[in-house]
């Protein structure tokens, strides 16, 4: 299980009773998931950091990075396949309630898992290397938010993964050049900017690399003794920058044959890596074209709902894409393109939460002990990484959850845009979902860390709706209700435009043309976007299609429950469950008696 598959609580309502589960299956099971969870962390040492888990008999893993070998993908794919046979020998028809969602969701998983290791023939899903992929990317963000410092122990552990890190980039290198010998290459637009961003991590000065002063900083925080910075600017100045250098001429070397074509269409077997793609974005057997037309038409709505409210506003002047163009550019929409100006747009968000936080009993039994904090996306990152992200808590409470939001360039972020963001990424979305899920004890210890992308981009997607018509959010807000219509515009037009190139053949400067006309937005934020799911085929269809489904299996609570439809009982069991395949979470509903 990758670690994108993996990733006190009030009682429940009371709902029709569910038989018990044969006792001696129940236990086979939940020692499957034991065993597949504690394989999994020895298999993933970054995850086994991930999650707070690099102690005692597991503390050997904070000095390791996971590698990217053909041999390490050997490992995970028999890894998988024993996590299937041993969930499989246990007799599903002896199973009941919980134990039945567990089995169906974790073997969906490892299945589901395992036919990507099958239709990826590459060490990428699709590409190895590019502007939003590789470790050049993921490590060194890593390194300084995840691997923890408290002592001499730690600050080794550091340097060792430091080492790794050269030699994990080399791995990486020479399954990129595999690649290109299978014609699996990115497109030229997506090297260019990866080159772009491997030469600034490769070009900065020892000292002022986050790979370096991060060890020195919290080292000398943590009063722990030694010249860390020094041994840390022997490796960054040796082989971490002769593996980046390594990695720039790979690349560099690809980019007079690359195309400009966009979709994975063109790709050895371009048609099934989609086909699955979708599947793993969004949990269900959908077809590509389905979820194109479904784009078309919420399109269709959200321009009809924003036209509606902007003329409230007094916007009337073209399109509502030209409308929050120019709203976008109104200078009291645009904080300060300073390091004040990003401060105060960082205090603001913190301060928004604060405000939701106040009426989450009114929606939800049961609420997250963990707290998160809004930082801002890390300079050496932000040219290609997206607007916005979450990384959750450590499970043991060490770490709190963390919302991060791009501001390489204010314009990019006006204010009306912001409280939407905040609740799709911290509370009620994915900081509310993840941290129940995780506190969720009763949960084996492999669902606790699950993430289904449709189940877990759908929720937070659904919160935003939560936030603006239950919590009623924008009632003296309108723009800010633009920008909730805008957000929810964003995610119809995902469905159009990753559809658009992955299976219709549709050009990059198609796609950002479609989508920045219906948006309005800068062109280097739709760009970034659009060059997103070039590389991240499937991925953004699950936020819209996972929005439907909590949509519709709320719709039916509430038709079948009437007067008596309960909107805490209704998120309690979705979000105490843990994240799962759609198929499965209506089925939840379904044996709780809620629909």
């Amino acid at each position: 299980m990758g670690a994108g598959a993996l990733m006190a609580s009030t009682a429940l309502p009371a709902v029709a009773a569910t038989p018990a589960s044969d006792a001696g299956e129940a236990k086979k099971l939940n020692a499957a998931f034991d065993a597949t969870f504690q394989e999994f962390l020895k298999l993933s040492p970054t995850y086994c950091t991930y999650l707070g888990l690099d102690k005692g008999e597991l503390a050997g893993q904070k000095s390791k990075l996971d590698h990217v070998t053909r041999a390490d993908r050997e490992k995970a794919i028999a890894y998988l396949k024993r996590g299937i046979a041993a969930i499989e020998a246990v007799d599903r028809s002896k199973l009941q309630g919980m134990d039945r969602v567990n089995y169906d969701t974790v073997l969906w998983d490892l299945k589901n898992s395992l036919q990507g290791q099958n239709t990826y023939k590459t060490m990428g899903a699709p590409y190895t290397v590019t502007q939003l992929s590789g470790n050049y990317q993921q490590t060194p963000d890593f390194l300084d938010t995840m691997h923890s410092i408290a002592n001499r122990a730690d600050a080794d552990a550091y340097l060792s993964r430091l080492a790794e890190y050269a030699v994990v980039l080399n791995e990486e290198t020479a399954n990129f050049k595999a690649d290109a010998g299978m014609q699996v290459v990115p497109p030229d637009f997506a090297l260019q900017k990866a080159i772009a961003q491997l030469k600034g991590q490769r070009d900065l000065k020892a000292s002022e690399s986050v790979l370096v002063a991060s060890l020195a900083r919290r080292a000398k925080e943590a009063k722990v003794e030694g010249d860390w910075e020094a041994q840390a600017t022997k490796l960054f100045e040796g082989p971490v920058r002769a593996a980046l250098d390594a990695q720039i001429q790979a690349l560099e070397a690809q980019l007079p044959t690359a195309t400009h074509e966009a979709g994975v269409w063109r790709l050895p077997d371009g048609e099934a890596i989609y086909a699955y793609a979708v599947k793993n974005g969004t949990s269900t057997d959908m077809t590509a074209d389905e979820i194109h037309n479904i784009g078309l038409e919420k399109v269709k709505e959200l321009n009809a709902e924003l036209d509606r409210v902007m003329k409230t506003m007094g916007l009337t002047q073209g399109t509502p894409g030209e409308r929050m163009k120019a709203m976008a550019k109104d200078p009291k929409y645009v904080y300060p393109n300073t390091d004040a100006g990003k401060d105060k747009l960082l205090a603001d968000l913190n301060a928004q939460i604060g405000v939701v936080y106040a009426q989450l009993n009114d929606y939800f039994g049961v609420l997250p002990k963990s707290k998160v904090d809004v930082r801002r996306v890390p300079v050496a990152t932000e040219l290609g990484a997206p607007g916005g992200y979450y990384y959750p808590p450590s499970l043991d409470g060490s770490r709190p959850g963390a919302y991060y939001i791009n501001l390489r360039d204010t314009a990019e972020v006006p204010s009306w845009t912001l409280p939407t963001l905040t609740y799709h990424e911290a509370i009620p979305g994915h900081h509310m979902q993840i941290s129940i899920q995780q506190e969720a004890k009763d949960l084996p210890m492999l669902r606790q860390v699950a993430g289904f992308n449709a189940y877990v981009e759908g929720w937070a997607l659904y919160a935003e709706e939560v936030a603006a018509k239950d919590m009623k959010m924008y009632a003296k807000d309108p723009a800010g209700y633009i920008g909730y219509l805008h957000d929810a515009m964003f995610r119809a037009c995902r469905l159009v435009v990753d559809t658009g190139m992955h299976a219709k053949r549709w050009s990059r400067e198609k796609a950002l043309t479609f989508m920045a006309t219906q948006m309005g937005d800068e062109e280097s934020s739709t760009a970034t976007e659009i060059e997103r799911y070039c590389v991240w085929p499937g991925q953004a269809l699950g936020y819209m299609v996972g929005k439907i489904k909590w949509l519709d299996l709320r719709q039916k609570a509430q038709a079948k429950g009437g007067a008596k439809f309960d909107i805490k009982a209704f998120h309690d069991t979705g979000l105490t469950a843990g994240a799962m395949p759609l198929a499965v979470l209506e089925q939840l509903y379904r044996d709780k008696g809620m629909i």
